[in-house]
């Protein structure tokens, strides 16, 4: 898994019923695109994440 800043993290939902979780990647901190990634959410919440199987990268052109 590769990003860049500005590009969209969707983590999907796991169980029925639970929708996904968008947010936009505001600092890569691994090496070449690498995660872990800073993570901002709509509701303005940050995370530092390291991505699982059930989360996806959409860059610009993809949106």
């Amino acid at each position: 898994m590769r990003a860049t800043e500005g590009d969209q993290l969707v983590q999907h939902g796991r169980i029925v019923g639970q929708h996904d979780k968008v947010g936009e990647i505001t600092q890569v901190l691994g090496d070449n695109g690498t995660p872990p990634y800073r993570v901002r959410f709509a509701d303005g919440h940050e995370a530092v994440m390291s991505p699982g199987p059930d989360c996806v990268v959409k860059h610009p052109s993809e949106h």
